[in-house]
């Protein structure tokens, strides 16, 4: 009996323990960063999606969380290490970074504080981790296969149009490893595809697209496409009208362009990818460590066409080629 009793004791004492363990857990608000290259406003949608996620995954930021936001403004280079390194000396507890620059800046800044990509194209090309199925120290998360799959829009661009023989590609100017790995991958698919890729350099902002835009006409391209970037996502409304305007057919590698009233979407689902960083960022709070996690890379992926965009610039799409799409919006 004195044994039972004994045991009932400790148990309950172990059961206070644990409760009281999980308030002190509870009570405690933690603190991460959120770096990006582009703009606040250019990234509302998809730090919507990222913040949901958090919440349904029960973490509300002012509640139990702070996330610390820090974008470049579509000046990576110059902003990005030392945004990086704010965001190391507020010790935070972790870091989402949302593309290649910013995943590279936060590296560099910190070897010990864990780092969650949202959607850098090549990881492992970039240098960012050893290889997706053990990315090793302190980076883990997702990739959003940036330069496969912008093969892929630049076939879809000559099947849109047929005659297509010269095709014009956006980069973003300074932007280091990420564009050059996306250049690299095209050049040869333009070769394959008998199309002379004219490669412009463009800066993010009104005056430095409209230049390129510019230089796309004297090049006399009959299509267009860019590299990702966040800086041109962010500037997705200004990319989409300059191409209405010079009657340019052009695909683009998010959604949200098409839903400006661009032409064509092909590629990841980047909502998606945001939601499932979210759920990197709670097993790591919880403690798990990021060399254990494996690099995701996306599953969903959509093709979706604008008839209403394409009636615009006069560009008629073959019923085969509409077949093809997930959505045709008419």
């Amino acid at each position: 009996m004195k044994r039972q009793i004994t045991i009932i004791t400790i148990c309950a004492i172990l059961f206070t323990l644990c409760g009281s363990v999980d308030a002190q857990q509870t009570g405690k608000i933690l603190r991460i960063g959120f770096l990006d290259g582009s703009t606040a406003s250019g990234m509302t949608v998809l730090v919507k999606a990222f913040r949901q996620e958090m919440r349904k995954l029960g973490w509300i930021d002012g509640k139990n969380l702070i996330i610390e936001y820090r974008f470049a403004e579509n000046k990576g280079q110059e902003r990005l290490p030392e945004l990086a390194g704010e965001l190391v000396r507020l010790k935070v507890d972790l870091i989402v970074v949302t593309g290649t620059p910013p995943a590279l800046a936060a590296k560099k800044a910190t070897t010990t504080i864990p780092i969650v990509m949202t959607n850098p194209g090549d990881p492992v090309g970039a240098g960012l981790i050893a290889s997706l199925a053990r990315p090793g120290g302190n980076i883990t998360g997702l990739s959003s296969l940036s330069p496969e799959l912008g093969t892929k829009r630049l076939e879809i661009l000559k099947d849109a149009v047929p005659n297509l023989t010269r095709a014009g590609l956006l980069w973003l100017s300074g932007a280091g490893i990420a564009q050059t790995l996306q250049v690299k991958e095209l050049r040869p698919a333009a070769a394959a595809l008998k199309l002379k890729l004219e490669e412009i350099e463009a800066q993010a902002d009104a005056k430095g697209l409209e230049i390129a835009f510019q230089i796309a006409k004297q090049k006399q391209v009959g299509a267009i496409m860019t590299t990702v970037s966040r800086p041109f996502f962010a500037e997705r409304k200004r990319i989409v009208e300059l191409a209405g305007k010079n009657r340019l057919p052009a695909i683009y590698f998010q959604k949200e362009f098409v839903d400006e009233g661009g032409l064509m979407f092909y590629g990841a689902d980047f909502d998606d990818l945001f939601r499932k960083a979210a759920h990197y960022v709670d097993k790591i709070l919880k403690g798990a460590k990021p060399a254990d996690l494996p690099v995701q890379q996306p599953t969903k992926f959509e093709f979706i066409i604008n008839l209403k965009a394409a009636k615009q610039i006069g560009l008629t799409l073959s019923p085969d080629f509409l077949a093809r799409a997930n959505q045709v919006i008419k």
